[in-house]
């Protein structure tokens, strides 16, 4: 296992979840509603909340992959640690989408603390947020 991941395991940020598989299909329920919530801002010009939309959508399916695997995540942080030890090590997740959660991480909390964003952020969150969705359903098989 990865360092990375073994700290969070050690700190209890990622624990094993006898009810996680339970859960999947609710977390992919949210980023789906999360992204169309987000479409929605976009259409109204309202970017700052289209990204912070975005970027949920692309937790709650990151949440349903970590969740098929058995764990659960406490912290984002780890729970991009998790995704890219349970999926990209493992060859079944690529690593730009990987990337595409940290980018939206960092986005999102621009957006919400600092009130950075812009038309184009927004735009590049939907499309990453729809690609990512869409992953984590053929992955789970839902």
């Amino acid at each position: 296992m990865s360092k990375e991941f073994d700290d969070c395991l050690k700190r209890r940020r990622i624990t094993e979840f006898e009810r996680a598989k339970d859960l999947v299909q609710k977390e992919l329920d949210s980023a789906d509603s999360d992204l169309k919530s987000a479409k929605d801002s976009f259409k109204d010009k309202s970017f700052k909340w289209s990204i912070i939309q975005s970027y949920y959508s692309m937790f709650h399916s990151a949440r349903a992959l970590i969740y098929s695997k058995g764990y659960r995540e406490r912290s984002h942080y780890c729970l991009i640690v998790a995704i890219r030890k349970l999926f990209v090590d493992e060859g079944l997740l690529s690593y730009t989408l990987v990337e595409a959660l940290q980018l939206g991480k960092t986005l999102r909390e621009n957006a919400d603390y600092y009130g950075e964003f812009s038309e184009e952020s927004a735009k590049q969150m939907i499309e990453n947020a729809e690609e990512f969705l869409k992953t984590a359903q053929e992955l789970t098989g839902k």
